[in-house]
């Protein structure tokens, strides 16, 4: 079987090749989404950034916060700031925030079921427009079916420990997909069958996730550098944080509020631009040889043979005699 290297490599062929630019598409869904969160935050707090809003008044008030209670400040933060006078711009109510928080959780993961239609229909060398973004309605219900029963799974397994949780995360990792290839087959029979292409493959796909590690943390730049900053700021003269570590929660970069808060939207949607598509299309490499292993799925052909779980696999089991 092919190494990970070479399917990445593939991966990054393929992307090249695509008629729609994998960069444009993927910064549509990641634009949408993001624009569909701020509607969401704008509903529910009548502000577009409501940690912002929150920042500056806790900033502006920060002396008479530490001087009127600071017990009550560290133990019940919300309870301190009401009594400083904060408030929302507006606050909807619990029906109507529900209701439009399912809404665009709904259709955010359609979108996302779009995209990974794109994604296999570029690596199957078809002609994928940007409008195949709404070819996920075309399964929509199972989609968000499918989605539930697998968070709902993988949160029962997570009850026992962590590891049978992060095990069920990666059993059931190749369901959508199985529903995208074969929209006539039910959610049971997609999570079966994942449940049975990933037999030796989990550990592969873990160490997918490990691999992208540094995009990851990439992604994470602005809250990584506002933490260093913190600490630095404290190593500097830790006598007089330790004299009065409330102190603490006064530190920030220094740098507006607004400029602070438009490099932690917009740098995540850039990192994400440039390794998402390249991380999909190698996931679904993977895909791709789990089928033809195990003859489970649109296009494999049975195999000739029983085949075993990769040695030192975890979350693998032996075929039944």
């Amino acid at each position: 079987m092919r190494n990970r290297l070479e399917i990445k490599s593939e991966a990054k062929s393929i992307l090249r090749s695509a008629h729609a630019s994998p960069l444009l598409v993927t910064a549509i869904v990641l634009v949408v989404c993001y624009v569909l969160e701020r509607i969401m935050s704008l509903i529910e707090y009548g502000t577009l950034f409501p940690d912002l809003y929150l920042l500056r008044f806790y900033l502006e008030n920060f002396e008479y916060l530490m001087s009127s209670d600071p017990y009550l400040f560290m133990t019940d933060p919300d309870a301190a700031l009401y009594y400083a006078g904060f408030a929302w711009p507006t606050i909807s109510g619990t029906l109507t925030t529900t209701f439009f928080s399912i809404l665009i959780s709904l259709f955010t993961t359609v979108l996302y079921g779009g995209y990974y239609i794109y994604c296999m229909g570029i690596r199957q060398g078809l002609r994928m427009p940007c409008t195949t973004l709404f070819d996920g309605l075309s399964v929509a219900g199972k989609l968000i079916w499918c989605s539930i029963l697998v968070g709902i799974k993988t949160f029962l397994w997570s009850l026992l420990f962590v590891i049978p949780g992060i095990v069920a995360a990666y059993r059931y990792r190749f369901a959508l997909y199985d529903l995208y290839e074969n929209p006539g087959i039910g959610v049971m029979e997609a999570l079966e069958m994942s449940k049975r292409q990933t037999l030796g493959y989990k550990s592969q796909l873990f160490t997918l996730d490990l691999s992208y590690i540094g995009w990851f943390l990439l992604d994470s730049l602005p809250s990584i550098v506002q933490i260093a900053y913190i600490y630095m700021s404290v190593l500097q003269d830790p006598m007089y944080y330790l004299a009065d570590p409330m102190r603490v929660y006064a530190l920030s970069l220094p740098l507006p509020f607004e400029l602070q808060v438009l490099i932690g939207c917009v740098w995540p949607l850039l990192v994400q631009v440039f390794y998402l598509p390249a991380y999909q299309c190698t996931e679904l490499g993977y895909f791709d040889i789990a089928k033809q292993t195990s003859g489970i799925g649109h296009g494999a052909a049975k195999p000739r043979y029983r085949r075993l779980p990769a040695p030192g696999c975890w979350g693998c089991l032996p075929p039944r005699r």
